[in-house]
């Protein structure tokens, strides 16, 4: 990395900064997600996880470069880090109760907010998260202080609050406030997805996967057929639809 960004390296590489090379980090962890949800074949997953480091180096680099630090001192701090919050492991009294642990890493993680002089229970969530992921986390910030919903039960009855304002918007189609209300929807769909323990990106890649599918089944369809979508009507690609639904889940 330092060859490619000296004087007489790469010359691309020689004026990148963290603002133009932070996009490339986050879409190469989309792609170790990625290889992940495809397998893994561990060949795929070794070279995605090449180009993420890769982007931890070239941080690191440009870092060095101004004085700040260097890649050895990132290897360190998280080495340092994960000890500080597992005392329940590397500490003199281990503390195994589960519910130990997790207040030990929140009051650990609140103490480093403390000192990059982060404050409130919501700091530090990174706003460049996507934002399902962002929600949920929020949440979860919220309820380590009992800000939350008994059960799931009760996150399903505030979901069916949100359509009912939603659809009460509907006729003035006000784009602001449509904006609002389904900003509200996925919002609580993120909360009920933490409620249940699942991830809402998860959740919502599993549903584009199958939407992929099953709309890839109505273009063979209709393809078999000499016709393409824009050829069909409404009624015949939604009965390809629930055809292709019923193939997956083995109905006949």
């Amino acid at each position: 990395m330092a060859r490619l960004r000296a004087p007489d390296g790469c010359p691309w590489d020689q004026v990148q900064g963290f603002a133009s090379i932070a996009p490339y980090t986050i879409e190469e962890a989309y792609e170790v997600a990625d290889a992940i949800a495809h397998g893994p074949q561990p060949a795929v997953l070794l070279d995605e996880l090449g180009d993420l480091l890769f982007q931890v180096v070239y941080h690191a680099q440009m870092a060095e470069e101004a004085g700040w630090f260097g890649f050895a001192q990132v290897a360190q701090a998280i080495s340092e880090k994960m000890v500080r919050r597992h005392p329940h492991v590397f500490g003199e009294a281990a503390a195994r109760d589960a519910g130990m642990q997790a207040s030990a890493w929140e009051a650990q993680k609140a103490a480093e907010r403390a000192s990059r002089a982060e404050t409130g229970t919501l700091a530090g969530v990174p706003v460049g998260l996507p934002a399902l992921t962002r929600a949920a986390k929020l949440t979860k910030r919220a309820a380590r202080v009992g800000f939350d919903w008994p059960s799931a039960a009760e996150v399903l009855d505030k979901l069916e609050e949100e359509a009912t304002e939603l659809r009460a918007e509907l006729p003035g189609m006000d784009p602001a406030r449509l904006q609002d209300e389904v900003g509200d929807l996925f919002f609580v769909l993120a909360n009920l997805a933490r409620k249940l323990d699942l991830d809402p990106e998860s959740c919502l890649r599993a549903a584009n996967a199958k939407f992929e599918r099953r709309f890839g089944s109505v273009e063979a369809g209709l393809a078999a057929e000499g016709r393409a979508p824009a050829d069909a009507s409404l009624e015949e690609m939604e009965a390809l639809w629930q055809a292709a639904k019923r193939t997956e889940r083995g109905l006949t």
